[in-house]
């Protein structure tokens, strides 16, 4: 049995044993599994059982997570991606997937290992062979990339980084409400692997973007989003459309990189929803 949380084998026996299609939520950096639950719930209303399984080492709460930050430290993509496989192997029947921001870009690798039955990447962090740097994703990244010894460390965000970030198209009092909810602090190695993908060809931040088992893919953008602008979720798009499965991209007008998060999160969720039902 790999090395799987209980509480994650707990959600995946329940889905095992149910009989419907699993739909497999992964965070980016910066959230936890919690982040999904909105979410999870909407799916399961429809007939899907979700399982949330989080990051290795994740706590279980943002309490938790904010007062042992070192948790986070050391993580890497390619780390973080086996453990996901892991779980899905575990799971009886082929899953969807649905990823945010570097759970995006995870996303895509599970995707072109043949492991999802259809995917949704949202705002998803970039992998090698998408080469556009927006000035904007820069300084999302600059709290991590300012620091080289940030590549082994749990690096939290300030409010005003976060505002930036993730929360830039909503009210500074929405902002709030989310940074204090949902902000925990996240592992720097995946932002120095993805900000160096297209300068090292043995990267781990790398998707095989022509697996015909990869199945369906749409990847969703915000068009406010600071962290993955329009230029990045594009550029995706462009890599994907080499795989004979169905790729396709919509962009959420008015929309930031909180967009699984903050008030307007049903409207991505049912466009998810709305996509994985046509092919699981």
């Amino acid at each position: 049995m790999p090395d799987i949380p209980a509480s994650t084998l707990s959600q995946i026996e329940r889905a095992n044993d149910s009989g419907r299609t699993p739909v497999v939520f992964i965070h980016g950096l910066w959230l936890l599994p919690s982040s999904w639950d909105r979410w999870a719930e909407l799916f399961e209303e429809h007939g899907y059982v979700a399982v949330l399984p989080g990051w290795p080492d994740d706590p279980q709460t943002v309490e938790e997570a904010n007062a042992h930050p070192e948790v986070f430290a050391g993580k890497t993509v390619g780390q973080v991606a086996d453990h996901f496989a892991a779980c899905i192997d575990v799971l009886v029947r082929k899953p969807a997937v649905v990823g945010h921001s570097f759970g995006g870009l995870l996303t895509n690798i599970i995707a072109g290992r043949g492991l999802a039955a259809v995917s949704v990447a949202i705002s998803p962090a970039p992998f090698r062979g998408v080469l556009p740097l927006p000035l904007s994703a820069l300084r999302s990244s600059a709290p991590v990339l300012a620091n080289p010894a940030n590549r082994h460390r749990a690096v939290p965000l300030t409010f005003e980084q976060f505002r930036y970030a993730f929360a830039n198209a909503v009210s500074e009092e929405e902002a709030k409400d989310l940074y204090e909810t949902y902000a925990v602090p996240a592992p720097g190695a995946p932002i120095f692997q993805a900000a160096t993908a297209n300068l090292n060809p043995w990267t781990e931040a790398k998707v095989d973007t022509e697996n015909p088992e990869r199945g369906p893919l749409l990847i969703i953008g915000g068009a406010q989003d600071h962290t993955v602008p329009r230029a990045i979720c594009e550029a995706a798009y462009h890599q994907q459309q080499s795989n004979p499965g169905v790729t396709e991209f919509v962009e959420i007008p008015g929309r930031g990189h909180a967009i699984t998060i903050d008030s307007g999160w049903k409207e991505v969720a049912e466009a998810s929803l709305g996509f994985v039902k046509r092919f699981a």
